[in-house]
């Protein structure tokens, strides 16, 4: 069957630390020990104690990292998903 999403509204960001887009930070050290994922691309924040950060959000999959250049899109529902920058503007028209 073939279907065709339902069209919401939606803000789009591109995420920048200090936005306060991201639900949490995980311990680069555990991203890479603990994933499955690719990490190579993945926004790295280095903190005052010289501990490495990875920030991500909170999906109904559970967390998704958050990669450089990322969009974060908050839907009318409240859910968010990460949409990359080179992906954005083919699935999203902007509204003035």
């Amino acid at each position: 069957m073939k279907a065709k999403r339902v069209a919401l509204n939606a803000e789009v960001e591109k995420y920048e630390i200090g936005k306060g887009l991201e639900d949490g930070f995980e311990l680069w050290s555990d991203v890479v020990t603990k994933g499955w994922i690719v990490t190579d691309t993945l926004v790295k924040i280095e903190r005052k104690d010289g501990k490495v950060v990875c920030p991500y959000i909170r999906t109904r999959r559970g967390r998704t990292f958050i990669g450089n250049g990322d969009y974060i899109i908050i839907d009318e529902d409240g859910t968010k998903q990460a949409c990359g920058g080179d992906k954005i503007w083919s699935r999203y028209e902007k509204m003035e």
